[in-house]
């Protein structure tokens, strides 16, 4: 009975983990796009940079999220 509702448990955070990455994947390939796009436009250059942070830290949390992702996939096959 504990065994599946652990199983239960994992399987559920498997699948909210699995959104969170690909929800941080959404934001770093728009803050990309953003970046980009705005170039060197001068009154941007803010945003521009805003949009830096924010694409340094969604990468981060990706990077976290991923790992967790992988240590749940493991005690779910082993």
């Amino acid at each position: 009975m504990l065994e599946a509702y652990k199983q239960e448990i994992l399987t559920q955070t498997l699948e909210m983990r699995q959104r969170e990455v690909t929800e941080y994947q959404v934001n770093i390939d728009n803050f990309i796009l953003a970046i980009a796009q705005i170039g060197s436009d001068p009154d941007m250059q803010e945003f521009k940079q805003q949009l830096v942070d924010l694409l340094a830290s969604n990468q981060r949390e990706q990077r976290k999220s991923q790992i967790m992702l992988d240590v749940i996939q493991a005690q779910l096959n082993g």
